[in-house]
């Protein structure tokens, strides 16, 4: 089947640029991906900027710094930059072309070291820290040739015209000539250009700052009016919260243009707010894309004005300062506020967040650690009548999004959230995009999770330990595979395998096993654990809740259902053990999962897929009473003697349900009436009738010489029952009865289970093999009693069983 994969059109006669930074060029491989990006995503004629590779210009501030400090390391550290340079041209480059560009760059560094004997001065500084930019371009250049991509590479600084300063600005009437002259020149190749850096009237290197190779590469693609500027990165695109610390966060197909910048604004590291700014005023869309994972998905900023309701984004900030401005006692506090707010705004200076106190007089101002000692000095500058303050150690919280102030479930969420946190305060933006609190130092990455999961409902997480393997539990895998997806859609939810365990061994993956994967590979990787120390690897998991699945009949496991309360799993047992326990044992388990606020649920221990004890609970507590129980609780004795009737011998039937799966592994335990037992003292429990498991009275179909005997032996005698049983039938038939097991149960609590002979019209006498029976008589079915039939045996209906279980829970998480 073929499938149709839509995307933005984009026109044909127009330019893209795309813009790679440092991180997607910090080694060979990633020159490799670049290219091969490229070739995938550009065209003939598309633009592409380019940072320095790696950590180039931090190891040139690096030198620089070192020269007044220790000329032998300063040396060093150059020779070192050199050979990582050479390198990359060597792992890259053919022959020719290598040779070519190592000689240029040995000129250029024998030419910076001879600058290093000098004084630098800021002018000298910015050309030395541009030189990282010309030669990623000049290589990727040359690289795109040899790969029958024909390239040229372009100093930014014949065309890009700008004057120093704190945040340098491009001078468009003056940089778009020069460009359309230098794209003339170029003819119809790919053109790679040094972003970063652009030139003032004095003809020296301005460095464009901060995040000053995604500024040039929007205010270059506004210039040549490209259709879409593509920023390439180790991220994706904007998620709704850090990936790090939110691992369901998920990233945003689109995010309009007001919203990226109130995320810029918050100093996100993803954006920052003068990249923006040539979007704004052009016609050209903004992307953001992975160079590592060029299918990981994208994010586009559309220029358009949101008009949403509420948050998209969870943001922080771990290094928050404020400035206190305490104004003098008798000023205008109205006045001088606002003369602060327009000082700041005039110096472009706009803070995180901000909020006012009318007592003591206080304006509150929160930047990020990296830019408060700039401000602080403008300010004290300014001559600001009011007495300075700085506080540090804080942290910044935020939510953003087009009328998120005005959503009242995202406001008052937000609020919730950090009750009990150390509020510094919490404000609102003037343009209604975000609600920022400031914090006082703490571990931010909690919080955001709560955040994110309390706003977006993030998809719960639910993790899934199967204990057994056997007939049944080899089928729900089959069921859990098929029904995966259906159910993860259902309740919005994602379940994960965690463990598969047998009486010995166990597969435990934390990170999920393939459910389809566990009957060919068990045995291979499945290791020597059970018991607590299993159950204390499986606490160690980071999932919102596990579920155990005991699909066993082992009373170990069921004396340990206490420790899993405590440890926090949710449980659902076709292991009846716990259910019909002693009351004071069964009292233990259902108060452990009760003051946990823990799940245990049972549906397959009785009537396997048949909702008995949903609908007894459910009769219950809609004010219904229950008066007596009666039915064939097992499906595999219905089989038996639905299809008995003495012509053949009982043990070759036995033996045939055996095979098929329709007993327990030992037959023994359904011929004995324990099973229904069980399942009569669990179903009197679920009525409230209170019912003591040693005084069912239990008619067992095992003679006692066959009782101690392992399996194969007992199916080496089992011939023992032939004769007991066809007298039995015998008998039933002599009064037009057919035989039937049975359990009984009244109101006084009295109870058994044992073989009865039925008449022929009787309703427990006309069943389908395999199908169980329940009647129910209570004061509204007393008449008429309340009839649930279906089939009580078999594998599939009892995985069915546990999957409803699972399906329960999901629901009532």
């Amino acid at each position: 089947m073929s499938t149709v994969q839509l995307v933005s059109p984009e026109p044909a006669d127009r330019r893209q640029l795309h813009k790679f930074g440092g991180s997607s060029l910090a080694d060979p491989d990633c020159y490799r991906r670049v290219t091969e990006i490229l070739r995938e995503y550009s065209g003939a004629q598309d633009l592409i900027v380019v940072s320095a590779a790696g950590k180039t210009t931090n190891r040139l501030i690096e030198w620089i710094e070192l020269l007044d400090r220790d000329g032998r390391l300063a040396h060093d550290a150059l020779m070192s930059l050199r050979q990582y340079q050479q390198e990359l041209i060597e792992s890259l480059l053919g022959d020719e072309s290598r040779g070519q560009l190592v000689d240029i760059l040995f000129s250029e560094f024998a030419a910076l070291a001879e600058i290093g004997d000098k004084p630098i001065d800021e002018a000298t500084r910015a050309y030395i820290l541009g030189h990282g930019e010309q030669w990623s371009a000049r290589l990727l250049a040359a690289l795109l040739t040899e790969l029958d991509m024909p390239a040229s590479n372009l100093d930014s600084r014949t065309f890009l015209r700008a004057e120093r300063a704190a945040q340098p600005e491009v001078d468009r009437s003056r940089s778009w000539p020069l460009l359309q002259t230098q794209l003339a020149q170029h003819g119809k190749n790919r053109v790679v250009i040094t972003g970063f850096m652009a030139q003032n009237v004095d003809g020296e290197t301005v460095l464009l700052g901060r995040n000053g190779s995604d500024y040039s590469a929007t205010v270059i693609g506004a210039l040549a009016d490209v259709a879409r500027v593509t920023i390439w990165s180790d991220v994706a695109g904007v998620y709704s919260a850090d990936p790090r610390k939110v691992e369901d966060a998920c990233l945003l197909p689109l995010l309009r243009l007001d919203e990226a910048a109130e995320l810029a604004r918050l100093a996100a590291p993803v954006l920052h707010s003068r990249t923006l700014q040539p979007v704004a005023h052009s016609v050209i869309d903004l992307a953001l894309r992975s160079s590592y994972q060029p299918d990981s998905g994208s994010t586009r900023i559309e220029r358009v004005l949101a008009s949403g309701r509420g948050a998209k984004i969870v943001t922080s900030h771990e290094e928050i300062c404020l400035i206190e401005l305490e104004l003098p006692r008798g000023h205008d506090f109205e006045t001088a506020r606002t003369d602060i707010e327009r000082l700041l705004t005039r110096l472009q200076l706009q803070p995180l967040a901000m909020t006012v106190e009318k007592d003591p007089n206080c304006v509150h101002l929160a930047y990020t650690a990296e830019v408060v000692n700039s401000v602080l000095e403008r300010l004290q500058d300014a001559g600001v009548a009011a007495e300075i303050r700085l506080r540090e150690d804080f942290v910044m919280i935020a939510v953003v999004g087009a009328g998120v102030s005005n959503n009242p479930v995202h406001s008052h969420g937000f609020h919730q959230q950090l009750r009990g946190q150390p509020v510094e305060f919490i404000a609102e933006s003037a343009n209604g995009l975000s609600l920022v609190a400031v914090v006082r130092r703490i571990e931010t990455g909690p919080l955001v999770a709560a955040i994110h999961c309390a706003l977006f409902q993030a998809q719960r997480r639910i993790g899934v330990a199967l204990m057994g393997k056997g007939s049944i539990g080899s089928r729900w895998l089959s069921l859990f595979a098929e029904q995966k997806d259906a159910l993860e859609k259902r309740h919005g939810m994602s379940f994960s395998l965690l463990c598969v365990a047998d009486s010995q061994r166990a597969w435990v993956d934390l990170k999920g096993i393939n459910p389809a994967e566990v009957d060919a590979a068990f045995d291979d990787t499945a290791t020597p654990l059970s018991g607590i120390e299993l159950f204390r690897m499986l606490s160690e998991h980071d999932y919102d809740d596990l579920v155990v699945l005991d699909v066993t009949a082992s009373r170990e496991l069921a004396g340990m259902y206490p420790d899993l309360a405590e440890m926090g799993f949710h449980l659902i047992s076709a292991n009846k053990v716990a259910g019909s326990a002693p009351e004071k044992a069964y009292n233990l388990v259902k108060d452990a999962f009760a003051k946990t606020g823990r799940h245990w649920l049972y549906n397959a221990t009785v009537g396997a897929g048949l909702p008995i004890n949903h609908t007894v609970r459910d009769l219950r507590e809609s004010g219904d009473q229950i008066m007596a129980i009666s039915g064939i609780f097992s499906g595999t004795l219905s089989w038996l003697f639905q299809q008995y009737d003495g012509s053949f011998p009982f043990s070759q039937l036995l033996e045939q349900a055996w095979q098929q799966g329709l007993t327990e592994p030992d037959p023994r335990e359904d011929l004995n009436g324990r099973d229904v037992a069980r399942k009569l003292v669990i179903l009197a429990r679920e009525s409230g009738l209170e019912v003591d498991p040693d005084r069912v009275k239990v008619e067992s179909l095992v003679p006692e010489a066959l009782a101690d005997l392992n399996v194969e032996q007992f199916f080496d005698q089992c011939h023992q029952l032939d004769d007991i049983l066809r007298e039995r039938v015998e008998d039933a038939h002599k009064e037009q009865k057919v035989l039937r097991y049975v359990a009984r149960l009244t109101k006084e609590g009295v109870a058994r289970v044992g073989m009865e002979a039925l008449p022929d019209s009787h309703p427990f006498a006309n069943l389908l093999p395999c199908d169980t029976v329940f009647a129910v008589e209570s004061r509204w079915y007393r008449e008429n009693p309340l009839v649930i039939q279906g089939p009580g045996a078999g594998r599939d209906v009892t995985a069915g069983a546990l999957l409803s279980d699972l399906n329960r829970i999901a629901t009532l998480l």
